[in-house]
């Protein structure tokens, strides 16, 4: 049912991106490469041989993406830093002052517009001189993190309130580490995960300690890292064993770093568990799900204000013997299905859009770590489509998904504070290139000035903005 209600006053509305999908400048004004730009170098790696060479070249249109920000009305802009940008070989000795000032000019601009900077410290792509020395697979990694984390604190973190230290960490031990899919490209998926998880959560901790010891006081924000989280519905309820999987795959893919966090600095019971069996039944001498010590329990229990997530969609989850879901590596039990709908999914970009499983998710978080304030840091639909302005099935989509997020706010007490739309505009969608469209703002790629388009869904979000709510009917008309 359709809920009618209003979002509360101080409510944060806004937009997100990254730096490599949407900034281009890959070698401009002494910025080094990036993972990413070396991968994408390579012919055959991504679809139709796209790069984020140019993308919405952002780097160069930074005074325009402002206009069109303010002209949406968002509260808050969350955007990413480009490490290789600001520090080329990512050491805190090659500070590169154009990539400094780019920033600086961004974050000046979003101020003066009463647009909150929301800025995450990684969002993939990493200097190519730092996976040159072993990447996240190296515990050196977490002092070199820190040492970049710092400067931005010092250099932007007078305006900067809102940190994230990485985007979708999941995704970064498993699809990068694991399965290769994605730059670096290492697949090893029995090991490497998990190693890398550890550090990514050690060096998590090591930047909010960072923080809170130096700036905290003075600066006055907040600090949290940004899960990836689908909800995982069991097929059958009634069935013990799907219910039971479920949880164990919401384990799997949010407690691996949520647990630490938000509970007891600790992975979950069920990971422990599992990892560790099947790791005796490989005759391993020790569980390849690294151990903390007490200190480092210690170190990273509570190390994040604020939880932040992204969300697309939700899966069918049921007990079984098949390995089909990356995360069920452990346990060869579970196979994860789309969840049925009649949304044209062949239009979609990979997935199907599940409105009531966003509030099944927030009450999920708000059971399983204390409804701690929260805020939806993505949440969007791609289109698979050259042309479409006239966008109707997005803004049913943003439709759906916020008002289940108002059922979640109003009706179930989440502690929710605020909701970004993804994306701000087209961009380079990493493996799938520029052919699925998740921007509010049309982006004509064939055109070197790269200009940019609103949509009707960027003028339907405006007026949820504008009004604090989502019903809208009059205004939106029946094809709504």
């Amino acid at each position: 049912m359709y809920f009618y209600g209003t979002f509360p006053e101080d409510f944060t509305w806004g937009v997100s991106s990254s730096a490599y999908q949407i900034e281009g400048g890959w070698d401009a004004d002494g910025k080094g490469p990036s993972v990413w730009d070396n991968f994408t170098h390579v012919p055959g790696n991504i679809k139709n041989n796209d790069t984020g060479d140019v993308a919405c070249n952002s780097y160069n249109k930074l005074e325009e993406d402002i206009y069109l920000l303010r002209a949406l009305g968002v509260k808050n802009y969350r955007f990413s830093l480009s490490w290789p940008r600001i520090f080329p070989n990512g050491r805190n000795n090659s500070i590169n002052s154009h990539g400094v000032d780019y920033y600086n000019r961004l974050i000046d601009g979003l101020v003066a517009n009463n647009i909150t900077p929301i800025v995450t410290l990684y969002h993939w792509d990493l200097p190519q001189a730092l996976q040159d020395v072993g990447g996240w697979e190296s515990s050196e990694m977490i002092e070199l993190f820190d040492s970049f984390a710092d400067f931005c604190f010092q250099t932007f973190g007078d305006r900067v309130k809102f940190w994230l230290t990485f985007n979708e960490p999941q995704v970064i031990a498993w699809a990068s580490y694991g399965t290769g899919e994605i730059p670096p490209n290492v697949n090893n998926p029995g090991a490497a995960p998990y190693e890398v998880a550890h550090t990514l959560l050690k060096a998590h901790a090591r930047v909010y300690h960072t923080y809170d010891d130096k700036y905290r006081a003075s600066q006055g924000g907040v600090i949290s890292l940004c899960l990836n989280i689908d909800w995982i519905e069991p097929k059958t309820p009634s069935n013990p064993r799907d219910l039971e999987a479920a949880d164990r795959y919401m384990q799997f893919l949010v407690g691996w770093f949520a647990h630490p966090v938000f509970k007891n600095g600790d992975y979950p019971e069920v990971m422990k568990w599992k990892v560790g069996n099947r790791s005796e039944l490989q005759s391993l001498p020790s569980s390849r799900l690294p151990v903390f010590t007490a200190e480092e329990r210690e170190y990273i229990r509570g190390t994040a204000d604020v939880f932040c997530f992204n969300t697309y969609t939700a899966k069918l989850v049921t007990h079984a013997t098949t390995r089909l879901n990356p995360f069920s590596y452990e346990y060869d039990q579970e196979i994860s299905t789309d969840v049925d709908s009649s949304w044209p999914t062949s239009a979609l970009a990979g997935h199907r859009a599940v409105a009531w499983g966003l509030r099944r998710l927030l009450n999920w978080v708000k059971e399983e770590y204390g409804n701690p304030p929260t805020y939806i840091i993505e949440n969007g639909v791609g289109i698979k489509t050259e042309s479409d302005v006239d966008d109707h099935t997005r803004i049913l989509y943003y439709k759906t998904y916020i008002d289940e997020a108002l059922k979640a706010y109003k009706l179930d007490g989440v502690d929710l504070r605020g909701y970004n739309a993804w994306s701000f505009m087209d961009f380079f969608e990493w493996l799938n290139g520029y052919e699925p469209r998740f921007g509010l703002h049309e982006v004509d790629f064939d055109d070197p000035n790269r200009p940019r388009t609103p949509r009707r869904s960027a003028v339907y979000y405006a007026e949820i903005i504008r009004n604090n709510e989502t019903h809208l009917d009059s205004w939106a008309g029946s094809r709504v």
